[in-house]
């Protein structure tokens, strides 16, 4: 079976190469992208885990949902500090609203 992954992989690439030929990128700067730590699910924000500059880890909890009747923890998906909170408790969200901003 990982000799089917790596045959499909080098086709693709051979055929990318083909048709646009070789593409050099050079980086000359860095996007600093802040990830947000984004709702999972539709509900309603019952408890905020961290604070303006509270640096958390991966896997970190940084707010707790709660979605028929039932509490559900977002974790923080990236290391960083937490930059901006967007909701407060009691808020109502959707899912794929950002939660909290990290830097």
């Amino acid at each position: 079976m990982p000799g089917k992954v790596r045959s499909r992989t080098r086709a693709a690439h051979r055929h990318a190469v083909g048709t646009w030929g070789p593409v050099t990128v050079h980086v000359v700067g860095t996007l600093a992208r802040m990830p947000d730590v984004e709702a999972h699910i539709t509900g309603t924000v019952w408890k905020i885990e961290c604070a303006l500059g509270d640096a958390v880890a991966e896997g970190d909890t940084v707010v707790v949902l709660e979605s028929m009747k039932m509490e559900m923890p977002v974790e923080a998906e990236d290391t960083g500090t937490v930059s901006a909170i967007h909701v407060a408790e009691g808020q109502a969200v959707r899912e794929g609203e950002p939660l909290v901003t990290l830097e």
